[in-house]
């Protein structure tokens, strides 16, 4: 039997693979600067936690804080024997075109700091949308401060938006005339 040459995964081999596990196959659906605003803040909320295995699409995940970092679990809050040591946040979902939904669990709503730690999260995502010439620009393209899981669904989440975004004809657009034109839609 010969020696696995690539004990570790690392490599092309293994990224390629693992990208080609998040094909997107399905025609993906044309989304407006709202949706794809909020997507991707929630799927990138979720993709900066510490994910150490490879989540499939449909499949309920669970996200804690624990010493200050978020780590995303297989395990919700009340399959553990005992109970797990760290915060539970929320359950998370990651669907068929790789955007993330996220569920918080209803005692975060009166946590303030957790609280304002989002709203600061947003207010980010908000800026970098206004000062980006393009909405395509702020889309996750390599992420070198993410861990490997969430490098490779964070590059598929980028691709994944662009294409809608494509679709609906706000890729190359910045994020004012984007919103000018889903403020033009409801006018319609």
């Amino acid at each position: 039997m010969p020696v696995n040459p690539n004990p570790q995964g690392k490599g092309l081999v293994p990224i390629l693979q693992g990208l080609d596990r998040h094909r997107l196959d399905s025609l993906l659906p044309p989304k407006k600067i709202d949706q794809v605003q909020m997507e991707l803040f929630t799927s990138m909320f979720v993709l900066k936690s510490e994910i150490r295995f490879s989540p499939l699409p449909n499949q309920r995940y669970y996200l804690y804080q624990t010493d200050g970092r978020y780590k995303l679990l297989l395990v919700g809050p009340l399959q553990w024997c005992s109970p797990y040591r760290g915060r539970f946040i929320g359950e998370c979902i990651l669907h068929d075109d790789r955007t993330w939904s996220m569920a918080l669990d209803p005692a975060m709503a009166y946590d303030t700091m957790f609280m304002a730690h989002i709203e600061q999260e947003q207010e980010k995502l908000q800026s970098a949308l206004e000062s980006a010439e393009t909405v395509e620009d702020v889309l996750p393209v390599f992420e070198g401060a993410l861990g490997y899981n969430s490098r490779i669904l964070a590059y598929i989440l980028g691709k994944s938006l662009g294409i809608s975004m494509e679709l609906s004809g706000i890729k190359a657009m910045n994020y004012h005339d984007a919103k000018g034109l889903l403020q033009h839609d409801k006018s319609t």
